[in-house]
């Protein structure tokens, strides 16, 4: 009897060591649409779901094999072609900035637009194609709207990374070009 105690104290103590370890920090998850990407850095900086503020600027993880496709990096965050308005990240102000525009022309069921956005400075016009939607829109803008950089009306990638340490992913994937009913199961 006085064996069996031992042996369950003994159990106890290296299950109670056991324990931490098995049930350590699990790390998170975390997503975003990608507003800027330093390649010779390695570093992605987004803004979280569903708009947060300030961006967050990640280091990718060391190893490549831990990271998709490399992001696209763009201003434009939310598009509602119905209202004739979208959010769009003002890389000078540092804000979120709702824009109302007038559509010049909208075709839809667009297949494949062009892949830059084409600001037309005498015509007063940018056109943005928004592959989720498969609408390409001509609008109308101001002189401040033509001022900002092209990248300002193009949709960034929307990447998910995992992490212990917020400031680097030890995964990164790339939602916009991963295509998941290829990957192999």
């Amino acid at each position: 009897m006085k064996n069996l105690k031992i042996s369950a104290a003994i159990l106890a103590a290296a299950g109670g060591m056991l324990l931490p370890a098995g049930c350590g920090d699990m790390g998170k998850v975390e997503q975003g649409r990608v507003i800027a990407y330093d390649a010779a850095a390695r570093q992605v900086t987004l803004i979280p779901d569903p708009g947060v503020l300030p961006p967050v600027t990640v280091a990718v993880p060391a190893d490549p094999e831990e990271m998709g496709p490399a992001p696209a990096a763009g201003g434009l965050m939310r598009l509602d072609v119905k209202n004739h308005r979208m959010v769009i990240y003002d890389r000078a102000a540092q804000q979120l900035r709702t824009v109302d525009y007038t559509p010049v022309a909208e075709q839809h069921d667009v297949a494949k637009g062009p892949a830059a956005p084409a600001i037309d400075r005498a015509k007063r016009t940018i056109t943005i194609y928004a592959a989720r939607e498969h609408v390409l829109i001509t609008f109308t803008a101001s002189d401040d709207l033509l001022a900002m950089p092209a990248s300002t009306w193009r949709a960034g990638d929307v990447v998910r990374y995992y992490y212990k340490d917020p400031a680097q992913a030890l995964r990164l994937m790339n939602v916009t070009q991963t295509d998941l009913s290829k990957q192999k199961g």
